[in-house]
């Protein structure tokens, strides 16, 4: 496998770059526009929207095998493709029980794995009994294309709740059938893991991190994440059962709770490399982004190992919109000992939005001290 089509241009595919080069690999993207950030490593675009499978037709017809950098797909489209021979790692089947929320929760359910209490809405006759049961606050989600907090929303009584589904449903002439509602957790801190699977079902886990999410949108990761041997144990276990149940060749990140009772609860599953496993590029002897190309491609699993005693690894989010490169910022927080400046190469900040990341290497496992040197970081891009 040589040419590797991957569907999606942002920037988990233009970070598969210095991968593809050290395994000999060319990548060839569809992607809707030539400013996404994979445009300008790729051997080859296919100029489109992610969930347009004609596209993807194209896409197959230059390259070996294809791969996605998100999950905002049309399975129903692309199985056509799958049942004329189009290789798909992960396989389509690996993803069908993921990309909509509420079929997630219940795939995740029926494995046997910790998740929150939750209910579709569309199958509920009497809400407020429902809603009694579950208690407030609760966490109403969208069930598909919802991600960096898009679609998340933290609901505190039931009057807020059918304001916030009738507002949806005005705004975007949706209906209630597309929500999710489940138990607000009380957690002591969100956890994730990124895992990879070989084609012959080999998988290697990276080390459980500590993630700090603000508005739902992950601002800082910490690795490792400062838990129990038996937490990382349970987490691995976690990772095992639910890539070999899905037969998964690649990467998936899976997000979790450890719940201020010290229960593990099964949050989200990104199936692709994921934001929690960004310092692997700085920190790990094999970074994600290589590990998902080596699984796709049929090769050996890297060693996933870290190669300091930690990490901390900050998102540089836009706080304007703007067109600004952020030069200055970038220089200062790049003269931070050991630090790593990844710069997506975005044209257009807005708020929120991911523009870039910074890992910095630590010489010992010390939570305060990552935190601290995140704040550091955070005090310089942000504007006080």
């Amino acid at each position: 496998m040589k040419r590797v089509g991957v569907i999606g241009g942002g920037q988990l595919a233009w970070m598969m770059a210095d991968a593809a080069q050290k395994l000999g690999v060319e990548l060839v993207i569809q992607t809707p526009s030539e400013h996404d950030p994979a445009v300008s490593i790729a051997k080859e675009t296919v100029f489109a929207p992610v969930d347009d499978a004609t596209a993807t037709e194209i896409l197959a017809k230059k390259c070996d095998v294809i791969t996605f950098e998100n999950e905002f797909v049309n399975l129903d489209a692309l199985s056509v493709l799958a049942h004329q021979g189009v290789c798909f790692r992960p396989r389509l089947e690996a993803l069908a029980p993921l990309l909509d929320k509420y079929h997630q929760r219940c795939y995740l359910r029926g494995l046997g794995l910790p998740v929150p209490q939750f209910f579709a809405l569309d199958e509920v006759e009497n809400l407020k009994s429902k809603i009694e049961y579950l208690g407030f606050p609760a966490v109403l989600k969208s069930r598909r294309h919802g991600y960096d907090g898009q679609g998340t929303f933290i609901i505190q009584d039931f009057a807020t709740l059918e304001q916030k589904l009738s507002y949806e449903s005005t705004i975007k002439t949706l209906n209630q059938s597309l929500f999710l509602l489940e138990e607000f957790v009380p957690f002591e801190r969100e956890l994730a893991i990124i895992a990879a699977r070989s084609v012959e079902g080999e998988i290697v886990t990276y080390p459980v991190v500590e993630t700090q999410q603000e508005q739902q949108v992950c601002r800082r990761v910490i690795a490792p994440a400062e838990i129990t041997p038996n937490q990382v144990a349970e987490i691995q276990a976690i990772a095992h059962t639910l890539l070999n149940s899905l037969e998964v060749v690649g990467i998936f990140g899976i997000e979790l709770f450890l719940g201020t009772n010290g229960k593990i609860l099964v949050n989200e599953i990104a199936p692709r490399t994921h934001n929690s496993g960004h310092f692997s590029i700085d920190a790990c002897e094999t970074s994600q982004f290589e590990q998902h190309l080596r699984a796709v491609c049929g090769l050996p699993l890297g060693n996933p190992a870290l190669q300091c005693a930690g990490a901390v690894m900050v998102n540089l989010l836009g706080y304007e919109n703007s067109h600004s490169d952020y030069q200055s910022q970038r220089q200062q927080i790049a003269e931070i000992p050991q630090a790593h400046v990844h710069w997506y190469g975005k044209t257009e900040s807005r708020p929120g939005r991911k523009l870039g990341h910074v890992t910095v290497l630590l010489d010992n496992q010390n939570r305060e001290q990552a935190i601290a040197i995140a704040h550091s970081i955070e005090s310089i891009w942000y504007p006080r």
